[in-house]
């Protein structure tokens, strides 16, 4: 499946349901290759040096079950109840490279970053090291 408003959508509505009274909160959507949705969020931790990305969940499920990941969003609400859409951080970048640099990844436009515009992974990280090892 391809990144679309429905896998934003589904990030979105997620974080509205799950914390519906929190002023910062986000999520993260993954497509499978079937168009299975699978979403997750970071689990709180009292030392941020063990906190998760919001992907890992959906990443792992994703594994578990034998799927292809396709395309991902990421969402942050903020204070004021806008939702930024969040660039995958490069450890989550290496992880989605599980599934091949094609994996197309939402990250903010330079003009709003309440609005997603689609990059591939390969497109995010060109010099990827894998890429050497290649040829």
């Amino acid at each position: 499946m391809k990144l679309d408003d429905r896998l934003v959508r589904a990030a979105i509505d997620f974080v509205e349901r799950r914390f519906p009274n929190e002023e910062w909160a986000g999520a993260a959507a993954l497509y499978t290759e079937d168009g299975q949705i699978l979403i997750s969020t970071a689990p709180a931790a009292l030392n941020p040096s063990v906190e998760l990305c919001h992907e890992v969940g959906a990443i792992c499920e994703a594994h578990k079950l034998g799927k292809t990941v396709t395309a991902t969003v990421c969402v942050s609400r903020d204070e004021q109840k806008c939702f930024q859409i969040l660039t995958p951080c490069g450890v989550c970048q290496e992880r989605f490279m599980a599934w091949g640099a094609e994996v197309e990844a939402a990250v903010p436009r330079t003009d709003d970053s309440t609005k997603w515009q689609m990059k591939k992974l390969g497109e995010l990280q060109p010099y990827y090291w894998r890429n050497s090892l290649t040829k």
